[in-house]
């Protein structure tokens, strides 16, 4: 089996203001704008990750049972500053926890984003394997 974690697929109250966002923000890029299950569907690439967001009206509670979506940055300084000088606002500085540092913000609707930095180099075992980014984690030591 090959089976990967995909896209994550979120609601968005204003599809084009959500997009505009996550472009400004974090370098999104459109890859596929459609009508599929009824609705407008705008799929985004995220450096190699990819958000799918599905023009309507957030439903429930806000973010539901997601807590937050993992953004990973090479330059976290660099990208906050990009960020706060085109209006996000964040809940406090940049967390330094040794190897990881992170900073939380939130997207369009209440989406809210873990932006960190982790110091693979600094790392061994598992948690570096995990944070490489370059081979498929199996759990196994």
């Amino acid at each position: 089996m090959a089976e990967h974690l995909h896209h994550v697929h979120i609601f968005a109250a204003d599809v084009d203001a959500t997009v505009a966002w996550w472009r400004d923000m974090l370098g999104a890029e459109v890859a596929v704008d459609t009508q599929m299950a009824g609705a407008r569907n705008v799929f985004l690439t995220v450096g190699s990750g990819r958000l799918h967001l599905y023009d309507q009206q957030p439903k429930g509670v806000p973010g539901g049972a997601i807590h937050h979506i993992g953004i990973r940055s090479d330059d976290l300084p660099a990208l906050v500053e990009r960020m706060r000088a085109r209006g996000a606002t964040f809940r406090s500085e940049i967390r330094e926890f040794g190897w990881w540092r992170y900073i939380m913000v939130s997207a369009p609707d209440g989406v809210l984003l873990e932006l960190f930095a982790a110091d693979g180099e600094a790392l061994d075992g598992p948690l570096a394997d995990y944070f490489s980014g370059s081979e498929p984690v199996s759990g196994q030591d």
